[in-house]
């Protein structure tokens, strides 16, 4: 006696392209399980944590390489140049020398700062993906650590707060609670004041491109805005990069908005709103508007990700309709 083919949902495994058959127990029937639809994506997915970027040993030993090479030789330049000078009349060859002096001083002085601003910049890095292992290990003693580094962080900008979280000591135990006090004693004021940055800078690329006559114009403008944008975020949240610090910053945030989807995110933004009541009332030069506004806003989004010293934990993390709401509202 036979058995009517019966259809099984393989709700364990991922879903897959196209159609796989699953060989039934008693090997004479087979069931078609058909792959689900692929998942939308979402405008107001919430930010996760930003990857980690593997750094090319070789790249980093060619730069070393050549930026050594390029400084022996301006040295070499500068030294030919104030012997000449000495040789053509002594007091013209002092005053290159003092010029020379001054300038390697102010050379070493931003050296510096980029090397204080870079290792700033990786401990607010290292204390976001500490905290996130210490939340996902439940390590306490990790946590204790990562909240001394908060307070230490932001002991010159918010020193209340700082001295809040140091008199904590042994109180709380658990490392989440722990994790969650630091976020919104510290980091609570700044997110909000992160919000209004992201959504006024959205809102300036969505006004000056849409009334622009060039297209290099819009790309000019977006670039200086979300530039600008990154280094506000960097130092509000302790941050203070330097040239070097902040092109990394500007690299992982890009990198993060390439792993949350950000192209595909715009798509959908021109599909539900510019496409449901809008598209009949606007012209293409404002649909463009609105569109660059949102992938500014976008860019903060991811921006704060990379910025911020810990990962949300209690606090809601910023959605795209919170920082564009009124460009992506329907009429």
């Amino acid at each position: 006696m036979t058995r009517s083919p019966r259809a099984f949902r393989l709700d364990d495994t991922p879903p897959q392209t196209g159609i796989s058959p699953a060989i039934a127990d008693d090997g004479l029937h087979q069931a078609i399980a058909i792959a689900d639809d692929p998942p939308e994506i979402d405008a107001d997915e919430e930010i996760s944590a930003p990857p980690r970027i593997r750094r090319s040993r070789w790249a980093t030993l060619f730069f070393s390489a050549l930026g050594g090479l390029l400084s022996l030789a301006l040295g070499l330049w500068v030294e030919r140049l104030i012997s000449d000078l000495f040789a053509a009349s002594p007091i013209i060859g002092w005053i290159a020398l003092g010029l020379a002096t001054i300038g390697l001083i102010a050379l070493l002085a931003l050296i510096g700062r980029e090397i204080l601003g870079t290792l700033r910049e990786r401990k607010i890095e290292r204390l976001r993906l500490t905290a996130a292992d210490a939340i996902a290990v439940k390590d306490h003693q990790a946590a204790r650590t990562i909240t001394a580094g908060i307070a230490d962080l932001y002991d010159r900008d918010n020193p209340a707060a700082a001295k809040r979280l140091r008199a904590l000591d042994d109180s709380i135990i658990d490392a989440d609670d722990r994790l969650a006090i630091a976020e919104k004693e510290c980091l609570a004021p700044l997110d909000e004041r992160a919000r209004r940055l992201v959504a006024n800078a959205a809102k300036r690329v969505s006004v000056v491109t849409a009334i622009s006559p060039r297209a290099i114009i819009d790309i000019v403008f977006v670039l200086v805005t979300i530039s600008r944008l990154l280094r506000q975020l960097a130092q509000l949240y302790g941050g203070r990069p330097g040239l070097f610090g902040f092109l990394r910053l500007f690299r992982l945030a890009f990198a993060h908005l390439a792993v949350t989807g950000g192209v595909a995110m715009g798509d959908s933004l021109v599909h539900d709103f510019l496409g449901a009541g809008l598209a009949a009332r606007l012209s293409t030069k404002l649909g463009e508007g609105v569109l660059n506004g949102a992938m500014t806003a976008r860019f903060g989004l991811a921006a704060i990700a990379v910025c911020r010293p810990l990962p949300f934990i209690r606090l809601t993390p910023p959605k795209i309709r919170e920082v564009a709401g009124e460009l992506l509202a329907k009429k």
